[in-house]
């Protein structure tokens, strides 16, 4: 079918309320870990698209400005520069020492629960048929009984904020915390006085478990100075400086091999080749990456 039939065949469906996600295609990417990703159908696809244009507006509003993932306007360099402002804030420009706390929830994409996800989003959206439509494309996909969103859907990306949205409001209006920053499901608190974090850190962790069904990364969660370098969203930040992951390092100078190797047995277009590299460059401009640089020249 060409794409006209499709919007034909989704738009009789919604009309006489027959509409019923389809099964998903499975397979594995290495980004850089190994993720289990599950794609939905052509017409599938088509109404993901409508209805993020239309409710993604809707909560956007409504999300704290420190969440950064999946929204116009953000991204993991803005999340950056605002963990560097208030960094150097609470340090009194570098003056004073400041502590971080650093979390993970471990794997959330499959940990999200369905009972939870639909009453989160019967409280803003009044529209039984809205409603259904989304509970129709929630409980078409589970890892386990009645939970777990799949990471190739781009309803997924919306239905994570407004997940942890809830965790959000609260760290800001009950427990009236002022330097938080949350990525997906990485986020970090400041403070110049670390009792303070390891305070936070049973609470917040009660919270998650108790209202979302979440549970924290154990071997992703420590608290830290700053001037130590903190792990986050693919860079070491510093207090002058940031500079990539080692293994964020090996993984580029890996795939500029396999991609030079390629160009020269015609296996890629330049212009593909040139691309990529221009995204390797510009990643590059965010940190300290002259010794990369001269690596990836000598390749």
């Amino acid at each position: 079918m060409n794409i006209e039939d499709y919007l034909f065949e989704l738009s009789k469906d919604l009309q006489t309320e027959t509409y019923k996600h389809s099964k998903y295609v499975e397979f594995y990417i290495c980004d850089p870990k190994r993720r289990h990703i599950h794609k939905a159908s052509v017409i599938d696809r088509f109404l993901h698209h409508a209805i993020f244009r239309i409710i993604e507006p809707i909560y956007d509003k409504k999300f704290i400005f420190d969440s950064y993932s999946s929204r116009h306007s953000k991204g993991i360099h803005k999340a950056h520069k605002r963990f560097h402002s208030f960094a150097w804030k609470l340090s009194q420009n570098n003056t004073r020492t400041v502590w971080v706390l650093k979390c993970n929830i471990k794997k959330f994409f499959d940990s999200v629960d369905h009972d939870i996800l639909i009453q989160i989003l019967i409280k803003t959206i009044y529209d039984d048929k809205v409603i259904s439509l989304l509970q129709n494309i929630i409980k078409s996909f589970e890892t386990k009984s009645k939970k777990g969103i799949p990471l190739g859907n781009l309803t997924s990306q919306l239905f994570s904020n407004v997940y942890l949205d809830v965790f959000d409001q609260y760290i800001k209006r009950e427990l009236r915390i002022k330097h938080y920053i949350r990525y997906a499901d990485d986020f970090v608190f400041l403070d110049p006085d670390k009792d303070n974090l390891s305070k936070l850190l049973p609470i917040i962790t009660e919270f998650l478990e108790k209202r979302l069904s979440l549970s924290m990364h154990p071997n992703k969660v420590y608290i830290r100075k700053f001037s130590q370098g903190i792990d986050f969203l693919g860079y070491v930040i510093f207090p002058h400086h940031s500079v990539l992951r080692t293994k964020t390092k090996r993984r580029i100078l890996k795939k500029i091999r396999i991609l030079k190797y390629s160009l020269d047995k015609n296996l890629i277009s330049k212009e593909f080749f040139e691309q990529v590299m221009a995204s390797y460059h510009g990643l590059l401009k965010h940190c300290m990456g002259k010794g990369l640089k001269k690596k990836i020249l000598l390749l």
